[in-house]
């Protein structure tokens, strides 16, 4: 970071909520079209926090650890 970046004042998780309630992104293009996009999270998605991101990059990684944790749990036991 640079020397006059001052995130002193910062809110962590500022728009963390509003981002999972859904948000818009608007794309000036250079011709001066505008697109718009709105993005939601389906209902029965899970977002990864940074820190556990690093480990699992991507979805393949996330299911084969859980997969492995599933096997090690007891045969009586029901999902939740």
């Amino acid at each position: 970071m640079r020397p006059e970046y001052d995130f002193s004042e910062g809110v962590r998780g500022k728009h963390y909520r509003a981002y999972h309630e859904g948000h818009t992104v608007t794309i000036h293009q250079d011709d001066g079209s505008t697109i718009i996009q709105n993005f939601r999270l389906e209902a029965d998605a899970i977002v990864l926090e940074p820190d556990v991101r690093r480990y699992f990059p991507d979805s393949e990684s996330v299911n084969a650890t859980l997969r492995s944790l599933i096997a090690l749990l007891p045969q009586t036991q029901e999902p939740a």
